[in-house]
């Protein structure tokens, strides 16, 4: 039996209860120096439980493991869940630090807002993540793009069928080491469009980071594949020609004037955490920004045209990805086979601060460990 021990942040303290059998230093760099990405977990997870009665309660840095579900279970039934992504970077005095974390727990309050979810204060939120990348900091990759992918989530663990918010809700943290999503170097990539499928309504849930919009990404996201893409991009599920986002991805087009644009917000396509900081990363390196509506037409036309330069999305795991061609049933329109300048420029500016290369000016790395 181990010796449990408490880190304590304003909010909920964590009792950490080290495992009894943790995974021996050499498997565990055998696994970090080719992590790939979500296949391997470190030692530990954070588990937290909340009821109307106690609120947030019982939080624990434990050992990673299953949790026992029951067949009633309702996430099981009604998809009661939400999560989000992050990530721990080393940096080169071997500190680990965060991403704007706080951004990320305003997001997961939204979501579980969305839901029917308890809200978990944003101090909480982040003092899971942190507790466990404390005790698991061994794991943080070293070394070009690799990180600690952390990957916060909460579901109704009650054991009921009725159709209702549920009364037992339980919150988890749980990290994955990754390695670089180009690692043989960025390369665009090719987008289908969808013309058969939504990825949400007006009034739904576009807003919220839950796993119902992933999975209606998939049939899809299987349809680009079987037309030789790499992703799939959705229109909007009224009029079918405004530009939203990828499956898990928001999109920039670059103009040939050097300004930039990215389809507004407008409650149907998710608020990415990356998509703000490089908003503003653009403005600093002195682009011009524009959220607005974009017409497929324009995209379409505009590569066809020259006037946009280039294309490219974003989101936590791959950073900034290139769009090489755009493909649909019966065309197809190709920009460069290279990523452009301002792509490469903003990618390699919010790299360099997520890892200490350069001065972080906007106040977004938050120290660990």
């Amino acid at each position: 039996m181990t010796d449990a021990v408490t880190d304590t942040v304003a909010g909920l303290s964590f009792e950490v209860v080290p495992t009894t059998t943790p995974t021996p230093a050499k498997r565990r760099d055998e696994v970090l120096a080719d992590p790939g990405f979500g296949v391997h977990f470190t030692d530990h997870m954070v588990v937290v439980e909340w009821t109307p009665d106690q609120g947030w309660h019982d939080a624990q840095v434990r050992a990673y493991g299953p949790f026992q579900v029951d067949p009633a279970t309702a996430v099981l039934h009604y998809a009661q869940e939400i999560f989000e992504g992050m990530k721990a970077y080393r940096h080169a005095d071997g500190s680990v630090w965060s991403f704007r974390p706080d951004a990320n727990a305003t997001r997961f309050r939204r979501s579980a807002s969305r839901m029917a979810l308890p809200e978990l204060p944003e101090v909480d939120f982040v003092a899971a993540a942190e507790a466990l990348v404390r005790t698991d900091r061994d794991w943080v990759p070293t070394g070009g793009e690799s990180s600690l992918y952390l990957r916060p989530f909460m579901f109704a663990s009650e054991v009921f069928l009725g159709v209702r918010p549920a009364k037992h809700v339980t919150f988890c943290v749980i990290a994955s080491p990754a390695g670089a999503y180009f690692p043989g170097g960025v390369k665009p990539v090719s987008i289908w469009l969808s013309e058969d499928y939504s990825r949400v309504a007006p009034g739904g849930t576009g807003e919220a980071k839950c796993g119902g919009n992933y999975a209606a990404s998939l049939l899809p996201q299987q349809q680009a594949i079987d037309n030789g893409c790499d992703q799939v991009a959705f229109l909007d599920a009224a009029e079918h020609r405004w530009v939203e986002e990828l499956g898990g991805m928001n999109l920039y087009f670059v103009h040939a004037d050097g300004h930039i644009v990215t389809p507004e917000l407008g409650g149907t396509i998710l608020e990415g955490i990356t998509r703000s900081s490089v908003l503003e990363l653009a403005e600093s390196l002195g682009h011009k920004v524009e959220e607005r509506g974009v017409d497929i037409a324009e995209w379409r036309d505009g590569v066809a045209s020259g006037d946009i330069s280039e294309v490219f999305a974003c989101g936590t795991a791959a950073v900034i990805t290139p769009v090489g061609s755009l493909r649909w049933d019966g065309g197809e329109v190709t920009g460069g086979a290279e990523a452009g300048e301002v792509t490469t420029r903003i990618r390699q500016t919010l790299l360099d601060l997520q890892y200490g290369r350069i001065e972080d000016t906007h106040g977004w790395m938050h120290r660990i460990c």
